[in-house]
């Protein structure tokens, strides 16, 4: 297996493989090749010796690699982006959706396919809800992520916060008020870094740009709803289909919503929750196949059917 990492994180793909080696792989079972997707990662998609391509990333790089594979006719797993939905009902108990949904929002600081961003709250309880996250945002603390206590460390690089700085501003041109953070933060200390403030943006439609295209920053987007009809419709309209969670008391309705939303894994009343055991991948454009559970390890395997006649029975076909 050859593990090529991120360009911009290579160090955890080779201290991986140093894991690895400590712990007895023998050697030439998993090589990492560090460097540029377009160079490294095309070379390696196109090489005739590889057989199966696994790729975690952007969808526009997916799509690429899906063409490759299609052209060698040799599968693929992708794991795409996100704009996960995260729902709350009247009935949720208010404490527990707001530190799940901002554990699911602003951990990693929103660097991940599966942060919830997109928020839909049942009018009732949007306000004082929009308040607790307000609190508990306004809380957390940004800083090196080596440091004990921080919740939040930089973004990946200055040109990936510029780019969730230029998302915040377009969703306040398109109508949005920012309800706490939308900016870097004022520590000196932290000058240095590509840190960004926990964000919450209101005030937007569920089809602005904002709450269709992935930021993957630390930026939440509340919307209040109504009727559950409309709320299933809107957390539906997006190209992405990776993820979703559901706060609410109410089991039987809350899983009767689970199977009508579009996305390959949902919560119920927790966020960010995994197992080994269950499969991970999500529908449209958020990717092809699953990870992890009997189906991930099927997708690494070609099937093959072996006959064997155990009778000395002839056919007599030809006579």
């Amino acid at each position: 297996m050859i593990l090529k990492p991120a360009e911009a994180t290579p160090l955890m793909a080779l201290k991986l493989a140093e894991l690895f080696e400590q712990a007895g792989l023998p050697a030439g079972l998993l090589s990492v090749l560090p460097g540029k997707g377009s160079v490294i990662g095309e070379a390696l998609a196109r090489h005739p010796l590889v057989k199966k391509i696994s790729f975690t990333g952007g969808t526009s790089t997916g799509r690429h690699l899906a063409h490759i594979a299609a052209e060698k006719l040799i599968p693929t797993s992708l794991e795409l982006g996100g704009k996960s939905p995260t729902i709350v009902l009247e009935d949720a108990d208010l404490e527990q959706a707001a530190r799940g949904i901002c554990y699911g929002i602003f951990s990693s600081a929103g660097q991940a396919c599966i942060a919830g961003s997109r928020l839909f709250v049942q009018r009732s309880l949007y306000q004082p809800l929009l308040a607790r996250l307000s609190e508990l945002a306004a809380g957390l603390r940004v800083g090196n992520p080596l440091t004990p206590g921080v919740h939040l460390g930089p973004l990946i690089n200055d040109k990936h916060r510029q780019s969730v700085a230029d998302y915040v501003a377009l969703a306040q041109q398109e109508g949005g008020r920012v309800v706490i953070g939308g900016e870097a933060p004022a520590d000196p200390l932290l000058a240095g870094g590509s840190y960004y403030l926990p964000t919450i943006i209101e005030g937007l439609s569920n089809s602005a740009r904002a709450c269709q295209e992935e930021i993957f920053g630390p930026v939440l987007v509340a919307l209040p709803f109504d009727d559950e009809q409309q709320l299933i419709e809107q957390a539906n309209d997006s190209v992405y289909g990776l993820a979703a969670g559901i706060w609410s008391r109410d089991f039987p309705r809350a899983m009767a919503l689970a199977e009508q939303l579009e996305t390959g894994t949902v919560w119920i009343n927790t966020y960010k929750t995994f197992s080994i055991s269950t499969p991970f991948g999500g529908f449209k454009e958020s990717g092809l196949g699953r990870e992890k559970g009997l189906h991930g390890i099927k997708a690494y395997m070609q099937q093959k059917s072996l006959y064997l006649a155990l009778s000395h029975q002839v056919n007599r076909w030809s006579d």
